[in-house]
């Protein structure tokens, strides 16, 4: 099973959007993302719904931050694209006859969503902001020689 980037992309182009550029368009950032604008504009809707970012159509158009990204969370991000699932792993089904089986599923479903809690908070006390921080600590260290990876090319 391939990997939900969605969330992990979406910070990309709000740190983008607050440090780099104030608006870009669809294409702008489908290109920075190598996808296609169609998806790009079903990301933003999101977070446009959420009042993270706003979109203005026509000439000069694009999308932009309506909230500082000290002011918006990760689990706002993580509402913001649909709230997927956080895990691949789980039940094998929905209603199991083998008693085997429903005593691991009920386990597995308590931890679950227990470690989901956790996570949640967790995201809950994470702002954007910390996460462009540490981007420009990263960069910092990077243009004072410690070497390791160059900052996107984007």
């Amino acid at each position: 099973m391939s990997r939900d980037t969605r969330m992990a992309r979406t910070l990309h182009v709000l740190i983008h959007l607050d440090r780099h550029v104030k608006r870009a368009t669809s294409d702008e950032i489908a290109k920075m993302l190598g996808t296609n604008p169609v998806v790009v504009r079903r990301m933003m809707a999101g977070l446009r719904d959420r009042g993270i970012v706003a979109s203005e159509k026509g000439h000069g158009g694009g999308w932009e931050l309506t909230r500082a990204l000290d002011a918006v969370t990760l689990l706002d991000v993580y509402r913001a694209i649909g709230e997927p699932a956080l895990f691949n792993i789980g039940p094998n089904a929905e209603r199991p006859d083998c008693l085997v089986e429903q005593a691991v599923d009920a386990r597995m479903a308590e931890a679950l969503g227990e470690a989901e809690a956790m996570l949640r908070a967790r995201f809950e006390s994470i702002a954007v902001s910390d996460l462009a921080r540490d981007f420009e600590d990263r960069f910092a260290r990077l243009a004072g020689g410690e070497g390791g990876a160059g900052p996107c090319s984007d």
